[in-house]
This record gives structure tokens, sequence and C-alpha cells, in this order.
């Protein structure tokens, strides 16, 4: 069954998007249509690339529609992995060039903020740490303001012992989320003593992703050549080869 979000705060709500996510071990796929998202997940550590196109076929053949029905594609953009990341951009935007369509790049950290602060009973800021090997972590801070999910301050790579929380959050009920959490527990414990919850499983999806990108809407839409993925890591900023998946374009 798809999921229905109340998105009152999207530039539109009736926008066709295809949304799609490898930048860590859950690979995703999302289809938002009118406020609802039908997906497809699997939780895997490698071999996404064999994974992504079934699932974005599957979920067009559902709907009964073609790629080139739909008004843009949004992706994950990073930080993550970075064979999940440069996969889930050169996917996207092969899939752009064939079938004519925008790219809506969207921060995976952002969507996992979203999946935890949209939650029942979340409070309305989270730190968010996805683990990034070599004694590292993806980080961010990100508030819920209304339906909206907007970071406060930038995104980062650094050690554990380099993060913080936002001053004015001082007193504030906060949660954290990401694989972060687990990888570094020890090294993160003072700073999430007085959490209200962490959520070290979660991961980012697609289906948080179709949702930001509905709320941004078309207008930030950007063309295939110029939607490039976000590493953090310098010495692996290099912009991925574009594909092509015809087979799919319909």
């Amino acid at each position: 069954m798809p999921l229905t979000w109340h998105c009152s705060g999207c530039a539109s709500s009736a926008v066709k998007l295809l949304a799609l996510d490898s930048a860590t071990e859950r690979c995703s796929a999302a289809l938002w249509l009118d406020g609802a998202a039908g997906k497809r997940e699997a939780m895997r550590d490698r071999s996404h690339s064999e994974l992504i196109l079934p699932m974005i076929a599957a979920l067009l053949a559902e709907a009964d529609l073609t790629l080139r029905q739909l008004d843009a594609i949004a992706f994950g953009r990073g930080p993550g992995g970075f064979t999940g990341v440069r996969l889930a951009a050169s996917i996207a935007q092969g899939l752009g060039f064939a079938a004519d369509l925008p790219l809506l790049p969207i921060s995976d950290l952002r969507a996992l903020a979203a999946q935890a602060l949209l939650q029942p009973g979340a409070p309305s800021h989270a730190l968010i740490c996805q683990d990034a090997r070599m004694g590292e972590i993806y980080w961010g801070c990100f508030e819920r303001l209304a339906e909206k999910i907007l970071p406060v301050g930038p995104e980062a790579v650094a050690a554990p012992g380099a993060l913080f929380l936002p001053p004015a959050w001082s007193g504030e009920r906060v949660c954290g989320a990401g694989s972060g959490f687990a990888a570094h527990a020890a090294a993160l414990a003072g700073l999430t003593a007085g959490f209200s919850a962490v959520l070290a499983d979660l991961r980012p999806r697609a289906t948080e992703i179709a949702l930001l990108a509905a709320q941004e809407g078309l207008a930030n839409a950007v063309p295939p050549e110029q939607a490039q993925p976000v590493y953090l890591r310098d010495d692996v900023a290099q912009p991925p080869a574009p594909v092509t998946a015809p087979t799919t374009a319909g």
C-alpha cells in the first residue's frame, strides 16, 4: 500500500516524482503521485546496482506510468558511501537524460532527519550522524518547522569528538538518528545523554527524499548534467559519468 502524506507545505502535492537512494545499505525507490508514495526497499551491503532499476520498473508498472509521464526525478545526493552515492547520481542522470526530465538532488542527512522528526511524538530537533568509516561521521543538525525539515548549519564530516549542538537548542528536546550512533556509541555518549531518543537503526530512504523533493518543487530542479553528488570528503569529490537506462524510459 502506498504511504499517504499530508503535505500542505508542498509546492505542488500533485507533482509526479520518482525518487531513489543507495547511499547506505538501504537501497530504495519511491514514486510520489498526488501526495502518496509507493515504495520499494531492500537492505543489502552491496550490489545496489542489481536492485535499483528493477525497483523503479516495478513502481512504474504498478502505477501504469512511464518515466516520460513524470515531472522530475529526485535522488539521494549524499553524503554516504562513495559507491552508493555515485550510483544514485549516475542512475538519476541517466534516467533524466533518457526521459528528458530535470533532477532534484536531496541531502541524505536531511532525508534521515525527516524520517526521524516526522514520527509521532518526535521532538523538533535532530542530530543526524551517519558512519563515514575511517573514524569519522557525516553529520548535520536539523529542525522541524511545521512540515518543513530545515538544516541548522552546514553538513560536515568529522571525528565524533568534534560534534556539537547549536547553542540555541539548549533546553530543547533533541533526538539522534543514523548509523554513526551505533558505530561510535562510546564517543558520542556525553553528547546524547539528554536526548529524548537515539534511533541508530534508521537509514535514509527514497520515501522521504520524494517528500522533500515535492516540498521543494520543480522550481529548484536542475538539468541532469548539473545534478552532482555530495561526498563531503575532498579526495573522492569527482563527478560521476552519466549512464543511460533506455529500457525504463517507456
